[in-house]
């Protein structure tokens, strides 16, 4: 075989490597690639769906949250802003690593930003708008949509703890999402990722004209994506 041909054969052999005719086969690929590389830490698998909306109107935004059947796999740390001592109690009870009002916005405000999740009680976002600037590029800032700004913080701390993801469409009209880790079995990524699907598609503009989801990808955190083909979701 000549040098050439060689070059050809390789470039189809990793596109095909590189696509997926539906969701079972990319998870598949992902897992295989997935494996071809030795870390010292279990890398996260995530999705990327590129979406027919026009990021630039606000009426076309795509966000929400879901609770992983399987959870996300990720360790993560909830704080809670809530006034009411009960509430409070109810937050650490479940789980939240930290609970407070003036003191926590201080702290935020002086650069503390060790947490994945954020959780308020409604009384409390008048108080905590200060710090918007700072959670919100971030995805952090309390929200009603995901669930993150209610009265029963018990619920959304634990939700949080259980492997509830949110999500939003970039500026490019793009979703990302973590649906697992690679040491999860086959079934229990399908099923997460098949979940997050369904949120999305739900949460779909009115406005959006066109074909929803135009692309879709799934990757872990350091390798190379695997497009699935779309008609296959």
């Amino acid at each position: 075989m000549t040098e050439i041909k060689k070059k050809k054969v390789k470039k189809i052999e990793l596109a095909e490597m590189h696509s997926a005719a539906n969701l079972d086969e990319a998870i598949q690929k992902v897992q295989k690639l997935g494996a071809e590389k030795k870390r010292k830490f279990v890398e996260s698998v995530d999705i990327a769906v590129n979406l027919g909306i026009d990021a630039k109107q606000s009426d076309q935004t795509v966000k929400g949250s879901v609770l992983l059947p399987h959870g996300s796999g990720k360790k993560v740390k909830v704080i809670v802003f809530a006034s009411n001592e009960d509430q409070r109690k109810s937050a650490l009870e479940a789980g939240a690593s930290m609970v407070g009002l003036e003191d926590l916005v201080a702290k935020i405000e002086e650069g503390f930003l060790d947490f994945d999740v954020c959780v308020a009680t409604p009384d409390v976002m008048q108080k905590i708008s200060k710090i918007a600037k700072k959670l919100g590029p971030r995805g952090l800032m309390p929200s009603p949509k995901n669930g993150t700004v209610t009265a029963d913080v018990k619920k959304a701390v634990s939700d949080a703890l259980k492997g509830k993801v949110n999500f939003k469409n970039d500026k490019a009209g793009t979703v990302h999402c973590l649906v697992g880790r690679l040491d999860f079995d086959s079934n229990s990524l399908a099923e997460n990722t098949k979940a997050i699907i369904k949120a999305i598609k739900d949460a779909k503009p009115e406005n959006a004209k066109g074909k929803f989801i135009k692309e879709f990808f799934l990757n872990t955190t350091m390798g190379p994506s695997v497009q699935v083909a779309v008609d296959s979701l």
